[in-house]
């Protein structure tokens, strides 16, 4: 990171602590700009913070530590595992930190938890994670640059019903609003395309370490697909476990690309042959955009930017054509911004905020096949959410 962006951590703790080690926000002026940066440091999705953490500081040093031509203090802190720990840490950078836009979030009900935080601050939070259908509903300081759990999942109704002899898929989530959300999505998109759910099954969110069970059932109840919505440490185990079970020689797998996406794919390497998924992005994307990020992320990193990388990396897109248009850097007048920032030129493609301020973006069907560079989420056919 450049010299001009001053960077600092905190991890949550006692606030007799916090005010030991902490110091106060930069005062707002017309030449500085503070930024919340909230994502896992700790706990099972701390890959996924990295990236996103990494991805909002490579679209800093390539425009000089500055958005909208103001130098930028990134206050990073860590959204943990659990609700309470990330509504704590956006509200400590609200009302103790005073920055003037929040980005981050991973966990759905830790996004819906923040809404009144952010709200009642009236400041702008960009999630850059968090897929929570309700989450993004028009609200001048409610932002995404990720998914939504529906559309996500929607989007692979279509491509189950066309690919597999009957469109017969069981269900496999995490119990929790990521999992249901997009298990719903898929199911109704599936069933409009003339398909049919054959079982479902969900389990305990970041807990589960056994899907044998499950698998069971599958094999059971005859399906000729599997639809399984997990990420992070989670995904990696149950794909390694789909593997062992002998279901990959029969029954194919699907899912939201977070299935297969980052160090889950690193760590999985040849288990994950096949899998297919969808996403708005894979560092696999031919377009000359995707190709100089790429480029850029591998040099300053040694490692393959992800889609959590390339949503943290358009939220300061975002930002810096915000603050271009902000007279003053204030909250509000940021949130107003916003809304006129237009076309988001990213690594994933061009797209806008549509009028609930989520991405209006297309998805893509991928598969993991190898490569020379390892195996790689490979685009098969660009594919439409489900009802758009």
């Amino acid at each position: 990171m450049t010299g001009s962006a001053r960077r600092k951590l905190f991890v949550l703790a006692p606030v007799s602590a916090l005010a030991l080690g902490l110091t106060a926000c930069a005062t707002t002026s017309e030449s500085k700009v503070a930024i919340g940066l909230v994502v896992p440091i700790s706990g099972a999705h701390k890959s996924i913070g990295t990236d996103m953490s990494r991805g909002f500081h490579l679209y800093l040093d390539q425009h000089g530590g500055k958005l909208g031509g103001r130098l930028v203090d990134v206050i990073e802190a860590d959204e943990g595992e659990r609700v309470k720990t990330g509504v704590a840490a956006v509200t400590r950078l609200i009302e103790d930190e005073e920055v003037q836009a929040v980005v981050g979030l991973v966990g759905s009900e830790t996004a819906l938890a923040a809404k009144d935080v952010a709200e009642g601050g009236e400041t702008p939070l960009i999630v850059t994670g968090a897929g929570a259908d309700q989450f993004a509903d028009g609200s001048d300081y409610l932002w995404r640059t990720s998914v939504t759990n529906a559309d996500l999942g929607g989007a692979l109704g279509e491509a189950v019903a066309q690919e597999t002899e009957r469109g017969a898929a069981y269900v496999i989530a995490s119990d929790d609003a990521a999992g249901h959300e997009s298990s719903d999505g898929f199911m109704i998109a599936l069933e409009a395309e003339g398909g049919g759910i054959a079982g479902q099954g969900y389990t305990p969110a970041d807990a589960t370490e056994d899907w044998s069970g499950l698998f069971a059932k599958v094999k059971k109840s005859g399906a000729d697909a599997i639809y399984a919505a997990y990420a992070g440490k989670e995904a990696e185990a149950f794909v390694k476990q789909y593997r062992d079970s002998g279901l990959a020689r029969s029954t194919p797998l699907y899912g939201p690309g977070f299935l297969t996406e980052g160090d889950v794919l690193s760590t999985l390497g040849g288990d994950a042959t096949g899998v297919r998924t969808v996403l708005h992005y894979s560092d696999a994307m031919d377009s000359l955009t995707n190709a100089a990020f790429v480029k850029d992320y591998r040099e300053k990193y040694d490692a393959t930017p992800t889609a959590y990388s390339v949503q943290a990396y358009d939220a300061a897109a975002a930002l810096d054509k915000a603050l271009e248009l902000s007279d003053d850097v204030n909250r509000n007048e940021i949130a107003d911004s916003l809304g006129s920032v237009g076309t988001i030129v990213s690594p994933r493609g061009n797209w806008t905020f549509d009028p609930n301020h989520n991405p209006d973006q297309p998805y893509f069907l991928r598969v993991v096949k190898g490569t020379a560079d390892g195996p790689r989420n490979v685009v098969l056919q660009k594919i439409a959410p489900a009802g758009s």
